[in-house]
Order: structure tokens, then sequence, then C-alpha cells
């Protein structure tokens, strides 16, 4: 059914990289949300209500800020799926980030409301009314809800969208509050114990940790992760595995929203070639780059000396000492500038984000290494963090 409606609903929806057909895909996930939840926030509060169950009337409850969430998606996709203007030149994408986030915090927010009411419901507990309609609602509850995680995960997965994936997996973990709800009134009636405000406080728990771990997954895009591994990956081989490349450093990938990646990388050319052909090579990566992985690539071409025999020494030697340094990721950029006093060993130390030791006691270790093989050497280094890995 899913495929049925994408295929009738969203035009060339195969081009995932469009705007406007991620847009689609958002919307007919909103749209399916929107109207499920809706019934299902009627049906349960209904049922609530005629029963006295306050887990029930919290589930339903917490159906209302799924269907708010779901014209959420309607209205965030639109707008993430606008071109970029005059305020935002790299577009809205990132709108879709914030709009996970603002799920996110109104999941918390209702759950938290929720637990009061069922402490209440603790401090004086009420019996509830058992009816065959009370189960037939939580039992559809249970099957509309397994349906819309796996719609929400698969249109997330198709597009890559974290946001349609998270609202997946709110969706499944109202499979296990509403089977709770559930348990709580079969207990009830065939042993008379009224578990249901525990069950209530178990279910609002529940939402709240389930809304503040997607609180952190929606909001690391906006805060800037590190870049996806398998990203940097396609990257590097492009790069490196081009002729005419020698190697590259100094990747940073800056993410505005789905769809809109931009990065930029240092990639390394022998300063003995032919500077024309090499600028000539760079731009076909950067153009393979947005048409194979939709990346805006970058790339600053650093020439490297490969012909200079004490240059090419002195960068084996650095990257022995580096490579006996923990957290130490490798060396780039190595070059020697003589002098009639000393001899300047210019060069990058690529470091770990775990790193255990401070620069100041690497940058020790290095010039030291370099001294014990010509007191002449003077080691001038930057430092760069490698969030690749």
């Amino acid at each position: 059914m899913r495929d049925f409606f994408v295929r009738r609903f969203i035009k060339d929806h195969e081009n995932v990289r469009s705007p406007g057909v991620r847009a689609g895909y958002g919307k007919l996930a909103g749209a399916a949300g929107l109207v499920s939840n809706l019934a299902l926030c009627a049906a349960k509060i209904s049922a609530g209500a005629l029963s006295g169950s306050i887990a029930m009337i919290a589930d339903g409850v917490n159906s209302l800020s799924d269907a708010a969430s779901s014209a959420m998606l309607i209205v965030g996709f639109r707008i993430a799926a606008a071109p970029g203007d005059r305020q935002h030149p790299y577009g809205h994408a990132r709108m879709e980030y914030l709009l996970g986030l603002f799920i996110s915090i109104g999941i918390v927010l209702i759950g938290a409301r929720l637990l009061l009411g069922a402490i209440d419901r603790i401090r004086h507990p009420e019996p509830v009314d058992f009816s065959v309609a009370l189960l037939v609602v939580l039992g559809a509850s249970i099957l509309v809800k397994v349906w819309q995680a796996l719609m929400f995960i698969r249109l997330g997965k198709a597009i890559g969208s974290s946001t349609l994936k998270a609202s997946g997996t709110d969706s499944r973990n109202d499979v296990a509050s509403t089977a709770a709800v559930l348990a709580s009134i079969l207990v009830g009636h065939f042993t008379g114990l009224l578990i249901d405000g525990y069950m209530g406080c178990a279910v609002a728990v529940f939402i709240v940790v389930s809304g503040a771990r997607l609180v952190k997954e929606t909001s690391d895009p906006l805060l800037g992760r590190a870049p996806d591994p398998a990203l940097v990956k396609d990257i590097e081989g492009m790069i490196c595995g081009t002729d005419g490349v020698i190697g590259m450093h100094d990747l940073a990938v800056h993410d505005y929203g789905p769809g809109r990646v931009f990065a930029s990388v240092h990639a390394e050319v022998d300063a003995h070639g032919d500077f024309m052909k090499s600028h000539e090579t760079i731009d076909g990566i950067e153009r393979e780059a947005a048409a194979r992985l939709g990346v805006e690539l970058v790339i600053h071409m650093d020439p490297v000396d490969l012909k200079d025999p004490l240059t090419i020494e002195l960068k084996g030697q650095a990257k022995l000492l580096a490579d006996g340094i923990e957290g130490v990721s490798g060396i780039h950029d190595l070059r020697v500038v003589r002098g009639y006093a000393h001899t300047n060993v210019v060069f990058d130390v690529l470091l770990s984000p775990s790193c255990p030791l401070p620069q100041d006691e690497i940058r020790r270790r290095l010039s030291e290494g370099l001294r014990r093989l010509d007191p002449s050497y003077n080691a001038v280094i930057t430092f760069d963090m490698d969030f690749s890995g």
C-alpha cells in the first residue's frame, strides 16, 4: 500500500535528492499520520472517559500530540523544500532538523504532564470499567501504530530523513505503551488489582525517555555532528582514486539540511607537474561529487614536492614520530624552509577527538624527535582535528 501511494501521489518519486520529491514524501507521511492519529485520539479518549481509565486517556492525548506532529511534518517539509533566498542563501532544508527537534521536545513535555496525572491516580485509585469496546479500541490502536511505524521508517529510509525515522520510532514506542494500557485493564478485570495509575506512570515515563532520546538524535545535526563515515569514505575514494592526486587532508563537511551538503578539502598534487592539467582534474572531481554524492565540494589544490630528498626523508621521519604518539592520526603538508642558523620543518598534525595528550606535549615530543636527527631542525606545527572517523 505504501508503494502504491508513493507512486500515486509523488511525481518522479525515485529522484529522492530533489527537494520537491523529499517534500512529497514528507507530506504523504504527514497526511497519513494526521488522519490515523486523529481517529485514534478520538477513539481512545472516548473509551477512556467511558471506562474511567487515566492510562487510556493518557494514551489518547499522546495520539493527539502525534497528530500535531504529523501536521508539523506537512508544513515543515514544505518549508524545507523552499529554495535559497537573500536571507538564507543555502536554502531552508535545516527546517527538517528543526521540525524533528520540535516534535521531540513536545513529546517530552506531554509525557511530563501525563506523569503528573498518573501519579494523582495512584494516590486516588479508581476502578476501570471493562468492556469489549475498550479492548477493540486498544487492539485497533496497536495495529494502526504498527502500520504507522513501518510506513514512517520505510519512507524515512527511502529519502534518508532522520525526522521521518524519529516519527517511526515514536509510533513503534506507542505500540509498547498501548500494550501496557491493555495489560492494566486486563489485570484489573481478572485480578481486581488497581494498577491503572502505575501503568499510566510507566506509559508517561516511556514517552519522556523516548522524547529525550529523540531530542538528542534530532539536535545533533543542528549542533554540527561529525560527518557520516560512509560519506567521508566515498569522498576519499573519489579523490585519492583519481590519477594525478597524491593524497587529501583537511576535509570539512557542512550540513545545511538533507540534500544541502557542502564540503571543502585539500588535495595534494605533484608540485612539478602540469598545473593546468591538475586544475582540470580537480574540477572533474568536484563535478563528480555533485553528480554522484550530491555534495557541493570545493577542493584546494596543495602542491607537494616529490623530488626534494630532504623533504621526502623528513616527511617519513615525522610520520614515524607521529605514529608513536597516542591520539595522533597522521601528518600532512610538510615542507622544509632552509635558513642559515636553522631549518624550519613546517607541517600539520592531525589529532583524534579522543586524543589524551595536550597539544603542547605532542609539540614537545615531535620537536625533540626532529632535533635528535639534527639540532638545526625547528618544528613549526599546526594542529587539526580529525572528525572523519
